[in-house]
């Protein structure tokens, strides 16, 4: 069996929710999407910090469209937080599951009950949406550079992080200001 293809996104290890929409991003000026082929599905899910509690189904042409489908519905919803249509179908994507809680003689237990398998993944990382909103919505971000698609969750001290990466698009627009200083016409 061939080693797996290695993640190819430039910015890991995001809060599920974040991390799936991450699953677009921008390489040499064009949008690359992890979730077009059921082997990125499969990738993606290998990387994603998903809850080693949670049954993950194999990836499938079904998963990947439940997750392309999430990824909207997530993205609108960060986009545009108290837009109607948004809400009604991030509730809707939050129907497809719930967490069935029950004391056993051993211990508490929560299980993550669906109505339909492949939508187990898109439901957890929009019940962890909710939970991000809930502890820390102003630590939602998504990178400033204008050529730049990716979330992040900003764990800095003062909350003032604008890049997704400094190494990436924070030097990027760093130099991009230093070229422009260096080529203005002196005034």
């Amino acid at each position: 069996m061939p080693d797996a293809e290695p993640d190819p996104r430039p910015l890991l290890g995001e809060p599920l929710p974040l991390d799936l929409l991450n699953t677009h991003w921008i390489e040499r000026g064009q949008l690359q999407d992890l979730l077009v082929t059921v082997a990125g599905v499969e990738t993606w899910l290998r990387s994603a910090r998903i809850s080693p509690d949670s049954i993950v189904p194999p990836a499938s042409e079904e998963v990947r469209r439940a997750l392309r489908q999430a990824r909207q519905v997530i993205l609108a919803v960060a986009e545009r937080p108290s837009a109607p249509q948004a809400l009604e179908a991030f509730n809707r994507l939050l129907a497809h599951g719930r967490r069935q809680r029950m004391l056993t003689a051993a211990a508490p237990v929560a299980r993550v009950v669906m109505d339909s398998p492949e939508w187990t993944v898109p439901w957890l990382a929009a019940d962890e949406y909710v939970d991000l909103l809930l502890t820390c919505p102003d630590r939602i971000k998504r990178c400033v550079h204008p050529e730049c698609v990716l979330w992040y969750l900003d764990t800095s001290r003062s909350g003032t992080r604008r890049w997704c990466s400094m190494s990436v698009c924070g030097n990027r627009t760093k130099a991009t200001r230093h070229y422009q200083r260096r080529t203005a016409p002196d005034g």
